[in-house]
C-alpha cells in the first residue's frame, strides 16, 4: 500500500489553508452587497471568469468518468462527453452568452422577467426556473458528491478510519462517508467569499492542475514510448461503423461487460442521438447553474462571449492532456491498478485515483491530490453560488422580504447555501456511481428543460404560460417516465421528454394571451434574437424605433460549426500526442489553424458593442 509522503500532506495542507484566507480576505467584499455576493460587483475580467468557469468544469467526478471513458473507448471518447453536451460552450460563445448577458439579471429566473413581464403567466415561468434550477444544482453536488468519496476511497483505505469512527458505516457508503467529510470543509470558502472568492480559489487550482497535467501526460508519453501497448483495432481512431466494434475478450475480458452495461455498442444510433438532443439543448441556452451565473457577472455582452470561447481554449487541452496520461499509464500498468472496491467488485471508475496512487511521484501526487479536491470544491462552490443565488434573489428577496437589509441578506445567503448542502448530501447518499447521476442530469432532466428554452429565444407569441407548463410536464415526465423504462438507456428517452414538453409548450401557450406587447418590444430591442419575431420588429419599424438587423442566423450557425470542428481538435490533439500518433496530430493541429483563422476574421472581429 502505496501511503502519502509528508510533502506530499504539507503541499495539500498548504492549498487548503490558501483557500480558507481566500475566504476570510474577501469576506467584507461579498458583504456590500447582493450583486457582490452572487456576481462579484461585475467587475471580473472576462478571462477571468472563464478560467474559473474552466476551472469548475474539470471537476473530479468529469475527470474520473472521461479517464474511464478513454480507457474503454480510446479516441472514439472524445464524443461521448456531447452527451452534456460540451458544444453548448459554441452556442454560447458565438451569440447565446451576449444575448443572455445583455438583460442586466441576477440569475436566469430573473431574466424571466425581461422575456415575459410580471404577470400571472411569468410568476408561474419564474416559480418553475427556480424549482428547476434547484433540481439541477443538487443533482450537479450530488455527481460531485459521490465522484469525491471515490477518489479519496482509494487513498485513505477504510481499515485505516474505521477504528476511529465511532459507528458502523457499510462498505458501499464508504464514498459516501468520505464525500461528506470534505464537502463540509468546502462549505467554508464557498459560504464567506461569494463570487469572488470563488474566482480566485478557482484560479490557484486551475494553475495546481496545469501542472500536474503536464507532468501526468509526461509520465503517460514515456510509458507508451517504453511499453507495448494492448488495445482492440479500432481504439486509436475517432471513426465508427454501425457498431462500435471494440473486442477486448482476448486483453481485459471485463471491460466488454463494461461496453454493455453503457449501452454504447450501437455507437452510430447512440451518436446521432447525442447530436439530435445536443443541438437542442445548445439553442436552448445555459442551464441555469453556475455557467450561467458567470455570464451574467462579466462586464458587457462582448465579454460574456469572450468568456465562453476561453473557456474550451484553456480547458479541453490541459484537461485532455491528463485524462490521455492516465488512461496510457492504466492501460500499461493495468495489472498493478486496484480496481476492487470495498465490496470486492471491479470498478473501472477507479482507473484515475488507483493510477495516481501507483505511478505519480511524491510531490507531485500532493499537487495532484491538492488540484483534484480542489477541483470538487470548485465545481462545489460554483454551484452552490447559483443554488443561493435562485434561493436569495428569486425566492426570499421576491417574495419573503423585497426591503431586507443587507445583514439580513447575508444571513439568508448563509442559511440557505447550509440548506442546499444539507439536502445534496442527502441525495448523494443514494446516488449509485458517478455515470448514473450524470446520465439522469444529462440526458433525462435536460429532457424537461430544451422544449421550453428554445421556444423563449426563437418565437414571440410563446408566453409565461406556455413556459410554466412546458417545463411542469417536462419535469413531471422526467420523474416517470424513467420509471417506466428503467432499462433503456436514459439518452432514448429524450426525444419521449422532449414531446410530452412540446404539448405542454404549445398548449399552455394558446391557453392565455400573448405577452405585453411593451415587454416584447423592449426585449426584442435589448436582446436582439433571430428567430420568429417578424411582428415585433414590424411594430418598432412602425414607431420609428432603429431596428439593427438581426438575421445572423447563417452567419452565427457558420461560427458554431467551426467552433464545434476547433474544441474536437483541442480534444484529440493531447491524445494522439500523448500516444505518439505523429500523422493524426499534424492533421488535427493543421485543422486547428484553419479554424482559428476563421474564428478570427468571422467571430473575434464582430464582437463590438453597440
Amino acid at each position: 500500500m502505496k501511503y502519502l509522503n509528508t510533502v506530499d500532506l504539507l503541499i495539500i495542507a498548504f492549498y487548503l489553508c490558501t483557500i480558507v484566507v481566500i475566504g476570510i480576505v474577501l469576506r467584507k467584499k461579498a458583504q456590500r452587497s447582493k450583486d457582490d455576493y452572487l456576481l462579484g460587483g461585475k467587475s471580473i475580467p472576462w478571462y477571468m471568469l472563464g478560467l474559473s468557469n474552466a476551472s469548475g468544469m474539470f471537476d473530479i467526478s468529469g475527470t474520473i468518468w472521461l479517464v474511464t471513458l478513454m480507457f474503454v473507448y480510446g479516441i472514439k471518447s472524445a464524443w461521448i462527453p456531447w452527451l452534456w453536451p460540451i458544444f453548448n460552450q459554441v452556442f454560447l460563445m458565438v451569440y447565446l452568452s451576449k444575448w443572455l448577458r445583455r438583460s442586466n439579471a441576477t440569475t436566469g429566473a430573473e431574466w424571466i422577467g425581461t422575456r415575459f413581464g410580471f404577470q400571472k403567466g411569468a410568476k408561474r415561468s419564474h416559480i418553475i426556473v427556480v424549482i428547476f434550477a434547484l433540481i439541477l444544482c443538487l443533482g450537479f453536488l450530488a455527481y460531485g458528491f459521490i465522484g469525491l468519496g471515490k477518489f479519496v476511497e482509494i487513498f485513505i483505505p477504510w481499515e485505516l478510519v474505521s477504528n476511529y469512527v465511532p459507528f458502523h458505516v457499510s462498505p458501499e457508503f464508504v464514498p459516501h462517508f468520505y464525500g461528506i467529510i470534505f464537502t463540509i470543509f468546502a462549505v467554508f470558502y464557498s459560504l464567506l467569499g461569494g463570487m469572488s472568492g470563488i474566482v480566485w480559489a478557482d484560479f490557484i487550482q486551475f494553475a495546481i492542475m496545469t501542472v500536474a497535467a503536464v507532468v501526468v501526460g509526461y509520465l503517460g508519453y514515456v510509458a507508451i514510448a517504453d511499453n507495448a501497448l494492448l488495445v482492440p483495432d479500432g481504439w486509436m481512431s475517432p471513426f465508427f461503423d454501425w457498431e462500435l466494434n471494440l473486442d477486448w475478450a482476448n486483453i481485459i475480458p471485463e471491460v466488454n461487460q463494461k461496453i454493455k452495461d453503457d449501452g454504447f455498442n450501437l455507437f452510430t444510433i447512440f451518436f446521432m442521438m447525442m447530436v439530435f438532443k445536443g443541438i437542442l439543448v445548445s439553442f436552448a441556452g445555459p442551464a441555469p447553474n453556475y455557467d450561467m451565473q458567470k455570464i451574467l457577472s462579466t462586464k458587457s455582452p462582448a465579454e460574456a462571449s469572450k468568456m465562453s470561447g476561453f473557456v474550451s481554449v484553456v480547458l479541453m487541452p490541459i484537461r485532455y492532456l491528463m485524462i490521455a496520461g492516465f488512461a496510457a499509464l492504466a492501460l500499461v500498468y493495468y495489472q498493478e491498478l486496484d480496481l476492487l472496491t470495498a465490496s470486492g467488485k471491479v470498478d473501472f471508475e477507479l482507473i484515475l485515483p488507483s493510477a495516481i496512487k501507483e505511478f505519480v511521484p511524491v510531490g507531485l501526487l500532493g499537487l495532484l491530490l491538492s488540484g483534484l479536491i480542489a477541483a470538487f470544491m470548485s465545481t462545489f462552490a460554483g454551484t452552490l453560488n447559483a443554488a443561493q443565488a435562485y434561493l436569495v434573489n428569486d425566492i426570499y428577496l421576491k417574495y419573503k422580504n423585497p426591503t431586507a437589509s443587507a445583514k439580513q441578506i447575508k444571513n439568508m445567503n448563509y442559511a440557505s447555501g447550509l440548506l442546499v448542502v444539507v439536502v445534496s448530501i442527502i441525495l448523494g447518499l443514494f446516488a449509485k456511481d458517478v455515470n448514473s447521476v450524470l446520465q439522469w442530469i444529462v440526458s433525462v432532466l435536460y429532457g424537461s428543460y430544451v422544449a421550453a428554452n428554445i421556444l423563449k429565444w426563437h418565437w414571440w407569441r410563446f408566453n409565461g404560460e406556455g413556459f410554466f407548463w412546458g417545463m411542469t410536464t417536462g419535469l413531471l415526465a422526467a420523474a416517470i417516465i424513467p420509471e417506466l423504462f428503467p432499462d433503456v438507456l436514459a439518452l432514448y428517452l429524450f426525444p419521449i421528454l422532449l414531446i410530452i414538453s412540446v404539448i405542454g409548450c404549445i398548449a399552455g401557450t394558446y391557453s392565455a394571451a400573448a405577452t405585453e406587447e411593451s415587454v416584447l418590444l423592449e426585449f426584442y430591442k435589448n436582446v436582439k434574437p433571430w428567430g420568429f419575431w417578424k411582428p415585433i420588429k414590424e411594430k418598432l419599424i412602425a414607431e420609428h424605433i432603429e431596428v439593427k438587423d438581426t438575421s445572423t442566423f447563417g452567419s452565427d450557425m457558420f461560427n458554431v460549426v467551426i467552433g464545434i470542428i476547433a474544441q474536437t481538435t483541442l480534444v484529440i490533439l493531447p491524445m494522439y500526442l500523448i500516444f505518439n500518433k505523429t500523422t493524426p496530430l499534424l492533421i488535427s493541429l493543421l485543422i486547428l489553424i484553419i479554424c482559428i483563422v476563421l474564428l478570427k476574421k468571422y467571430w473575434w472581429n464582430t464582437l463590438t458593442e453597440r
